[in-house]
């Protein structure tokens, strides 16, 4: 099957009217041509789900797989990473207007703005020093292992488009995320699983809507998606045969389809063939594969203890960061654990409280767990949302915040145990070090041994990539 080409898909629209409209008897014969060389999809010998179409990495190729930790919502990142005194001996007075004049607030228009300071203590945590909030004691016990970036900013301030421009660069819709473009350019490393899996999980409030436009492969070939597993009870459902369907009568079921579908991609150069092909194959090998990954019988009691799990497959974040780490065992190239909890527009100190709880001890775990079997050093970790919270208050909130916030990257390359960048006194702008979007999505690609300029299809004359037309790669994050 030939490897995707847009500008001849493009074309072979009108190839097929032709034949279709004017010579049925010509493209009859075509066909029968094709089955007479016992033409078939791949499936038999080649490997559709573990290629990408990069071929040699144009870079040392330091992460092997990425695990995005989504805090949707947008963490306050002056309870966690910033630690801000200044901000904090102005509780209660007016913000400063030369902070904010002119910038692009989300709620807090034509209303009077005070300074509200961070609700919690900071401590020093390992060798590094790095600050980290006494709510999350698990992350500081592992600040060694992180690279906290607090000088991150985005330039979509409303959750949905500001999720979309995190995971694609972009707020145009159709555009792929950062999954399926590492699908797309390097493949999946296990052909009994998808290559690109999505899990979700909610807290007790905050919790923002997550649309499954974020996992999207958008101009990409739909083989290239996320794959959403359900964190809750089975991770697939009808993963099993019905009552009477052998594993034999379904194999020969699939081999004619591939046949038929192998004949039928030759024709017409639809991409959307050889992802059909490649679902029938990968369905039918989940069959065992997801039953085998779903069998916790070999975690230890002191294994899921540390997660800190209460009931394996209960869909909380904690069951999930372990699910997250058998994925990664087994070569899924793209994990995503979205945890809904962080909306805090009101009850910020009590709904951090319990998002803290929800993520601090597993997030932890899920690095130490990494780390002892040897798979942190080519696995990277992203913790963060798709924005920060204002320095200013929202009645016993904070609003969306774009101009300045944290997050952090371990494993797989990135300079552990590092402080990267800063916010100015009060937390508002990114001052030291600015790193934007499209830069962190550079950087990761280039941690997975991609230029992210050379990763790119044509798409309506334009040449289409995760950071369009900007983007560098930060150096001072990798090791």
């Amino acid at each position: 099957m030939r490897p995707y080409d847009p500008i001849a898909h493009a074309l072979s629209i009108n190839r097929r009217s032709f034949l279709t409209k004017s010579a049925y008897g010509l493209g009859g014969a075509a066909f029968a041509m094709l089955a007479a060389k016992g033409l078939a999809a791949p499936g038999a010998g080649a490997k559709p789900w573990s290629q990408g179409v990069l071929r040699t990495p144009h870079l040392p190729v330091k992460a092997k797989r990425v695990i995005f930790l989504c805090m949707a919502g947008g963490p306050p990142h002056l309870e966690l990473f910033d630690n801000k005194p200044v901000l904090k001996k102005l509780d209660g007075q007016p913000f400063p207007e030369s902070f904010t004049k002119g910038q692009q607030i989300a709620q807090l228009q034509n209303t009077v703005l005070k300074a509200r300071g961070g609700s919690f203590a900071f401590k020093r945590w390992g060798k590094s020093g790095t600050e980290v909030t006494d709510i999350f004691p698990h992350i500081g016990s592992v600040a060694d292992d992180l690279c906290v970036v607090r000088s991150l900013k985005t330039e979509q301030i409303n959750h949905d488009t500001a999720h979309a421009f995190f995971n694609t660069g972009s707020i145009i819709k159709g555009r792929p995320c950062m999954g399926s473009w590492l699908l797309y350019g390097l493949g999946s490393e296990t052909e009994n699983l998808p290559g690109y899996i999505v899990l979700t999980s909610a807290g007790r409030t905050g919790q923002q809507p997550i649309s499954s436009r974020q996992w999207s492969s958008g101009v990409l070939p739909s083989k290239y998606q996320g794959i959403q597993f359900q964190s809750k009870g089975e991770a697939v459902h009808y993963i099993g045969n019905p009552q009477g369907v052998c594993q034999s009568t379904q194999r020969q079921v699939i081999d004619e389809i591939r046949r038929l579908n192998g004949g039928l991609a030759e024709e017409t150069v639809d991409p959307e063939i050889a992802t059909r092909v490649a679902q029938y194959e990968m369905a039918f090998k989940m069959q065992t594969s997801v039953p085998e990954l779903l069998d916790f019988k070999s975690e230890s009691p002191k294994t899921i203890e540390a997660y800190g799990i209460k009931e394996i497959g209960d869909g909380s974040f904690a069951s999930n960061c372990l699910m997250a780490r058998r994925l990664a065992e087994r070569g899924v190239r793209m994990i995503q654990l979205y945890h809904r909890a962080w909306d805090l527009h009101g009850n910020l100190d009590n709904g951090m409280k319990m998002g803290a709880q929800d993520v601090d001890q597993a997030t932890a775990a899920l690095i130490n767990d990494l780390k002892a079997r040897g798979l942190l050093e080519d696995t990277l970790i992203l913790w963060g949302g798709e924005f920060g919270r204002t320095p200013m208050g929202q009645g016993s909130g904070r609003d969306h915040h774009i101009a300045g916030y944290s997050v952090f990257l371990a494993g797989g390359g990135v300079k552990a145990g590092t402080v990267y960048g800063a916010t100015d006194e009060l937390g508002y702008h990114a001052v030291e070090n600015v790193v934007d979007v499209h830069d962190l999505h550079a950087t990761m690609l280039a941690l997975m041994g991609i230029d992210h300029h050379r990763l790119s299809v044509k798409y309506q004359g334009l040449d289409v990539r995760l950071t369009g037309v900007a983007g560098k790669v930060v150096n001072g994050i990798m090791a």
